[in-house]
């Protein structure tokens, strides 16, 4: 038996239930492509161009020298859980406890460690598509069955009261809502969130897990709500997630947080403390001063981004055969390309999915984006906007190309 065949039957089972992540897969073959000197414009990351804040790295350099260097608490810092508490009330006027909040290595991993400490065989999990590629793999992890619910773009890419009645089952145990939505850009309003609430009243068995993680990034003065902010008796079965990397430019730190019912938020530090154990004590430190200190930047960031997705919307909406909606936040577009299916490109390739698609735009005029697919919504393609005006010009620039010479 060869080494390969070795590893293969050593790898659990479970790896079997996942795939790689797609938007990284094509993220590491733009750079491969640019290392090798192609010129190569990416909007595939989900990652802010802007540098983290200098006050905030300034906090990550104090606290070494204060010697910060060491374990913390499993959950975080008091301080920093504090803190969370207090942004929390502030931004939606949601009211937990520093013991309901748990601090995790990213966001990622706080949906991870609700997952498995909360999920059986056979429990279902409820997730609106087009969604985040992590979703689906994570309640699978967790032995979980993914139930995806297709929102068309009719309506905003959003899920209606209708659509998720008719998903809940007796297995259901999770409600998934990521507003605004990756890759989409659809925010809910209060509005959208009250007949989604009054089902859920409906059926008591089921939980919400909210990911908020883009509540900052809104624009044209749209009013962006969460689950327990519209309904506080659903409170006592939410997750309500959230962190620093896309609001604070601060991907690279890894710090997400919730907050939940004390005893669900006990069982994640449960599991926490048996697998990371604590974040980062550095990064922890720069999330405190991120989340207590000076927020103007925000503003700033967002207003920067609302120019970019104008510009994107419109030249995309110009490219034959593409049809882009105008989200309401995050910084992401996710144009249909169903115009552009059984066409050939310049360079022979025949369009017969929206991965095609991607591949050839990437091989042929050397533009990232991320097929559809990936995120369990075909024939639709996520640009994201996280980068300079004049990069963003001329990507759209080559896509209008691209598509002008399919034949």
């Amino acid at each position: 038996m060869c080494a390969q065949e070795y590893v293969m039957k050593l790898v659990a089972e479970r790896l079997n239930k996942v795939s790689p992540s797609q938007t990284i897969a094509i993220s590491a073959k733009a750079r491969a492509m640019k290392a090798a000197g192609r010129d190569i414009i990416s909007l595939s990351a989900g990652e802010p161009d802007f540098e983290t804040p200098e006050n905030i790295r300034a906090a990550a350099i104090q606290a070494i020298e204060n010697g910060q260097t060491r374990y913390t608490d499993v959950a975080g810092t008091p301080e920093l859980r504090r803190a969370v508490a207090e942004r929390f009330r502030l931004d939606s006027g949601l009211d937990y406890t520093p013991e309901e909040i748990i601090v995790s290595t990213g966001g990622k991993q706080v949906i991870y460690n609700a997952m498995v400490a909360t999920m059986d065989a056979g429990d279902e999990a409820i997730i609106p598509s087009p969604c985040w590629v992590s979703y689906p793999d994570i309640v699978a992890l967790a032995d979980g069955t993914p139930v995806i619910v297709p929102c068309s773009a009719e309506n905003g890419f959003k899920i209606t009261a209708e659509q998720l009645e008719a998903a809940i089952t007796p297995r259901t145990k999770w409600f998934f809502l990521n507003s605004p939505c990756n890759p989409t850009g659809a925010a809910y309003s209060a509005e959208d969130l009250r007949p989604l609430c009054d089902v859920l009243l409906r059926h008591p068995h089921v939980w919400i897990f909210t990911d908020d993680i883009y509540a900052k990034l809104v624009y044209d003065d749209f009013k962006v709500a969460t689950v327990v902010q519209v309904e506080p008796a659903l409170r006592n079965r939410t997750v309500t997630m959230n962190g620093v990397s896309k609001a604070y430019a601060m991907t690279g730190w890894r710090i997400g947080f919730s907050g939940a019912p004390v005893e669900l938020t006990k069982a994640m530090n449960k599991l926490q403390g048996q697998s990371t154990s604590n974040p980062c004590s550095i990064a922890q430190a720069a999330a405190l001063e991120a989340l207590s200190g000076p927020q103007d930047f925000i503003a700033t960031m967002v207003a920067t981004y609302q120019e970019r997705r104008d510009l994107v919307v419109s030249m995309l909406g110009q490219a034959p055969g593409l049809t882009c909606s105008r989200p309401e936040g995050a910084f992401y577009v996710f144009p249909s390309m169903n115009g552009c299916l059984g066409k050939t490109t310049k360079g022979g390739t025949i369009i017969t999915s929206d991965e095609a698609f991607v591949t050839a735009l990437l091989e042929e005029e050397g533009v990232a984006a991320v097929h559809g697919s990936a995120f369990m919504f075909p024939d639709h393609f996520r640009v994201s906007y996280a980068t300079d005006t004049e990069s963003l010009r001329e990507a759209c620039a080559r896509i209008q190309r691209f598509c002008a010479g399919l034949k």
